[in-house]
């Protein structure tokens, strides 16, 4: 069987298996854990399907396991005995009967299309027959770890920020958050540039750019930034700060006047 359709396959039971979980736990968030673990479980797939693993696979497999085992981690230690997340909070009030099957659609089956898109470039690489290295795997791997600099430091700067009672109901405004106001979005969207960027070493064909563009936009316009943000338009704080600061590519904060 093709490493494509077995991928497919092999996601598609992944995020049945994560609809029962949630459906016992009546709790639809869990989805963001399996986000991460989704794309380790395919990188190890695609790389022992592999007739011949090349240095580029193990990097981008270990690439994929570092972010994904990151992020999980994160995920579950943020999410550890909190309620379902107000965003699929909200989507379960507004489907109300139609929530069981809408949800399997439109957040597991949905996720799992994503993945695969996102995750193209991986089995790609993994299944590549070419093995030398060439200088366009040092700029990805460059751009990658500029990526995991963005988000693991933004998060931790974001988990620390919370922890202090003092600044609850507050905006993080500094470190990484003074010069964009997704640091850990931008981050994840710029590793998978990086990842790209490898893979193009690797001779993949350029329609696997759908991988970055896909990842950049939802973070953008779909389930990142705008769905965070609209939580935060009544705040007049975050009006302020959304007013000097960019939205998304790191820049230098507006002056006030």
């Amino acid at each position: 069987m093709d490493v494509i359709v077995s991928s497919i396959l092999l996601v598609f039971l992944y995020y049945v298996l994560w609809f029962v979980i949630a459906l016992v736990l009546k709790n639809n968030s869990v989805v963001d854990i399996a986000w991460g673990l989704g794309f380790i479980m395919v990188a190890l797939f695609s790389l022992a399907y592999a007739e011949q693993i090349t240095f580029r696979a193990l990097l981008v497999t270990g690439l994929v396991l570092i972010w994904g085992g990151r992020l999980t981690f994160h995920i579950l230690k943020r999410n550890w005995g909190k309620p379902e997340d107000f965003r699929y909070a909200n989507w379960r009030q507004e489907w109300g009967k139609w929530v069981i099957p809408r949800a399997f659609l439109q957040i597991f089956v949905l996720q799992g299309v994503i993945l695969l898109l996102i995750a193209h470039p991986v089995i790609l690489i993994n299944t590549a027959a070419d093995s030398n290295l060439y200088i366009l795997d040092g700029i990805g791997l460059l751009i990658w770890v500029i990526g995991f600099i963005f988000e693991s430091v933004g998060d931790k700067q974001l988990a620390d920020f919370k922890k202090d009672r003092n600044n609850r109901g507050r905006i993080i405004k500094s470190g990484l958050w003074k010069y964009t106001r997704h640091p850990n979005y931008f981050g994840e969207a710029t590793m998978w540039w990086g990842i790209f960027v490898i893979g193009l070493a690797g001779g993949i064909p350029w329609y696997a750019i759908i991988s970055p563009l896909t990842i950049t936009y939802l973070l953008l316009f779909v389930s990142g930034v705008p769905m965070l943000e609209k939580k935060f338009e009544d705040s007049e704080e975050f009006q302020e700060y959304a007013r000097v600061t960019s939205k998304f590519f790191p820049w230098f904060p507006k002056t006030n006047r």
